[in-house]
């Protein structure tokens, strides 16, 4: 069975801590003793930490040994633009099961209004559901979540290969990424309603390619998150088989 793995501020002197929600959830519902092991990580190397002092509101690891990082693969970035906040929980969640490492939530003009004002409000719940997914899947690193924007300034700030999620159609997206080398990914995904003719145009001159998974209409979360799980799939193939 994989150890359960938590995410910390820093390491100091070969030891790690743990407060707050996160503490409580050690020592009040799993339980934890001293003497038991989890991995911790602070976001850029994990060790295999052993518990030496179990509080109510505290938990200190000692670091015994240090993990192997997993395969880097190119960066995928998704732009979402918003949509119903419970179906945005989903998307946060699973995407980071899925690898983003980035969000970056766009305010289109099929977005219901004033969901871009109240998005700042949830951010912190946003980058809390990210954090317990990361631990969950075992990331190395947490996800970046950023304030939403308008799409124009997103459409011109955005890294790598340009990919526009397009229920009208475009290139297949599996072909868009055969020759993407080791560049970022980033993926725009529409609103519920689809994007407008002028958005559409403004991505297109910003760089941004039109690419399709199918004659299906998906929801937007469906669609954000099946076109998430083929970028790191080709990233996957495209690693070869030491990687594999």
């Amino acid at each position: 069975m994989a150890r359960r793995r938590f995410f910390v501020p820093a390491f100091h002197h070969q030891r790690a801590e743990l407060s707050g929600d996160e503490a409580h959830h050690l020592t009040r519902v799993l339980r934890v003793e001293r003497g038991q092991q989890y991995e911790v990580c602070d976001g850029e190397t994990a060790w295999l930490g052993t518990v030496v002092e179990a509080h109510k509101a505290r938990v200190v690891f000692s670091l015994e040994e240090r993990l192997a990082p997993k395969p880097a693969a190119p960066p995928l970035l998704l732009y979402a633009a918003l949509f119903k906040f419970d179906h945005m929980e989903w998307l946060v969640e699973k995407g980071t099961e899925l690898g983003v490492e980035a969000f970056h939530f766009v305010n289109a003009e099929r977005s219901e209004r004033g969901l871009d004002r109240a998005a700042d409000k949830r951010i912190e719940r946003w980058r809390k559901i990210a954090l317990e997914a990361a631990q969950q899947c075992r990331r190395d690193r947490l996800p970046l979540l950023h304030a939403p924007v308008r799409l124009s300034e997103a459409a011109k700030t955005a890294e790598g290969v340009r990919l526009l999620l397009d229920e009208e159609g475009g290139e297949p997206l599996l072909r868009a990424l055969e020759y993407r080398g080791n560049q970022a990914i980033s993926l725009m995904t529409g609103p519920e309603g689809g994007w407008t003719v002028q958005e559409r145009a403004l991505l297109n001159e910003a760089g941004w390619r039109s690419v399709t998974m199918g004659s299906l209409i998906l929801r937007a979360e469906t669609a954000a998150l099946a076109a998430a799980a083929v970028v790191q799939s080709a990233s996957l193939a495209a690693s070869g088989p030491a990687n594999a």
